[in-house]
């Protein structure tokens, strides 16, 4: 299994939107990782320095959210999205971003569920599992919406 480190994942993020802004080629992987680099420009600041990037705190003190934890996130669940698992992710995310007019509000939904299934996982101390019904019927909660 690949279990980057931290800095491994603030180190990739910044190599791609480096490599992306310099016109070199990508690999698929940060092919799709630039897409959405693409959609938060607001980022573009903390991808700007790799170094500055790694020394960096982002605990949410200053109101400001992790970018590389919000990237990881859309890669991941883009990933789930192409493999179906957990199973019906596709439909919910698919069936949200036709809802939403944005694959990329969607992914913000789904992003909301997962942040919620860690923290309470963490916060009970056991394993992050869906909510009853998986992601389709939170995928239909949303869309009901």
């Amino acid at each position: 299994m690949f279990a980057p480190s931290q800095d491994d994942v603030r180190r990739f993020f910044c190599g791609v939107h480096a490599s992306a802004r310099s016109g070199q080629p990508l690999d698929a992987l940060q092919t799709l990782a630039s897409q959405w680099l693409l959609e938060h420009p607001e980022y573009d600041p903390d991808l700007a320095d790799a170094e500055a990037a790694i020394a960096r705190v982002y605990d949410g003190s200053n109101g400001r959210s992790n970018p590389f934890l919000h990237l990881s996130m859309h890669l991941s669940i883009s990933e789930q999205c192409s493999i179906d698992q957990p199973r019906g992710i596709r439909q919910a995310v698919e069936l949200l971003a036709a809802r939403r007019g944005s694959l990329h509000e969607a992914h913000h939904e789904a992003m909301e569920c997962l942040g919620r299934m860690l923290w309470e996982s963490q916060r009970g101390g056991r394993r992050a599992v869906p909510p009853p019904g998986g992601c389709r019927e939170a995928g239909r909660s949303s869309i009901a919406r």
